[in-house]
């Protein structure tokens, strides 16, 4: 697409969330101060969309290719593959790639309960240093490990686990989860892997240091999101526009990958709260000077969502409107005219602590012909009463490009 218009997709990861008593029936997106997401909703216009086909698990991976233009449809096939990509893991066709987070189990006899699904929200470099010694103390023809970022990592299978079932940890915070951890025993080959790894974790001296600061340690590894590689077209191909992904998530990257666009890493960017927003932003601005679209992905109202924490997920997206989109919106507006979509992939109720297949309310501004102010704010309830409800990821990249065949 040779145009000087440039296309921007800014992401609050699980912004959306349902009335709280506490904050007097209004959601954390209500109550949070969003000048930046209330501009374009004010001066744009409002809608919303449906980025979780019926009968689609309500993940991050599922909802982003369909921001992204696609149809989970005709190109999902996991979660873990894209995480792959990301990494540069290339999938062989007797390979299954599954996420391999670090966790915090409790164990009491048979019973297994899902204390945290991020393993303490470990950083990066601890991270590593465990996933290492998995793999200095743990070898197999048919398994590879691969580092990720904070407690996300990856695992490659040689082989078919058709008989295994696996669920998303960040489903089950607080609660037992006996009979999904027996679910492994269905592959020895994962089974001995699993518990040779937390028998590693647990005795390595970085989680006893973390039980001395009074942190949760990592104590054992979860396996789930598994898939074989996807074949899917690049935006290029299916919609003519170049692309830059910008996101700290492995998920969002390896997305990327497959739709052929410039995946750009943000030095300091860490999928939480102290993420490097400022780089995010000079990367975007930058990318577009000879990319036509760039989409920008947050992950802390997400995450938030998933711990429970309120007046953190509050200032996450406070954090999101002040940090990532009002300075892009400065920069854009020096520049370039644009189109600029403001939006969330999913809810991540905090009452729920997990994600929900809601259609997500999402705001359009184009500098071109900006709209009369109304007194509309960028919020669930306003995208809910919307006139403009779409029903899939093509009918809101089609919307956003101006392709109208």
């Amino acid at each position: 697409m040779k145009s000087n218009l440039k296309f921007v997709i800014l992401v609050g990861d699980g912004m959306g969330d349902m009335p709280i008593d506490s904050l007097h029936g209004r959601t954390p997106l209500e109550t949070a101060k969003t000048p930046a997401m209330d501009f374009i909703a004010s001066h744009g216009i409002l809608g919303r969309l449906q980025t979780v086909p019926q009968g689609f698990p309500p993940g991050s991976d599922v909802a982003n290719l369909s921001l992204l233009g696609y149809k989970p449809a005709e190109v999902y096939t996991g979660r873990s593959p894209l995480e792959a990509a990301s990494l540069g893991v290339e999938l062989e066709d007797n390979e299954i790639a599954f996420r391999c987070n670090l966790v915090n189990l409790a164990v009491d006899g048979d019973t297994v309960t899902m204390v945290d699904y991020s393993g303490g929200h470990i950083d990066s470099d601890e991270a590593r240093q465990l996933i290492d010694a998995i793999n200095s103390e743990f070898s197999s023809e048919k398994i590879t490990l691969y580092p990720g970022v904070s407690y996300r990592h990856l695992l490659v299978y040689k082989g078919d686990p058709a008989k295994l079932t696996t669920v998303p940890p960040h489903d089950h915070t607080g609660k037992e989860v006996s009979n999904f951890w027996k679910e492994y025993d269905t592959v020895p080959e994962l089974r001995d892997f699993i518990s040779k790894a937390c028998k590693i974790l647990q005795n390595h001296p970085l989680n006893r240091k973390r039980q001395q600061q009074g942190k949760l340690p990592a104590n054992a590894v979860w396996l789930w999101g598994e898939g074989i590689a996807p074949s899917m077209p690049t935006l290029q191909e299916k919609y003519g526009v170049s692309g830059a992904l910008i996101s700290a998530v492995d998920l969002l990257k390896g997305i990327g990958v497959y739709a052929g666009m410039d995946v750009i890493n943000v030095p300091g960017a860490t999928g939480y709260l102290d993420t490097n927003y400022q780089g995010k932003v000079d990367a975007a601005l930058k990318s577009l000077e000879d990319r036509d679209l760039v989409l920008v992905h947050v992950e802390a109202p997400d995450e938030t969502g998933h711990q429970g924490l309120l007046s953190e997920k509050i200032l996450a997206i406070e954090d999101f409107d002040r940090k990532i989109v009002q300075p892009i919106l400065d920069g854009l507006k020096e520049k370039h005219d644009f189109r600029i979509i403001v939006c969330m992939d999913h809810f991540t109720p905090i009452s729920m602590r997990t994600h929900i297949d809601d259609p997500i309310p999402f705001a359009l501004y184009d500098s071109r012909n900006p709209r009369q102010k109304t007194n509309l704010v960028y919020s669930e309830k306003n995208g809910k009463e919307s006139k403009l409800q779409l029903n899939n990821g093509e009918e809101f990249l089609r919307l956003l490009l101006e392709i109208n065949n």
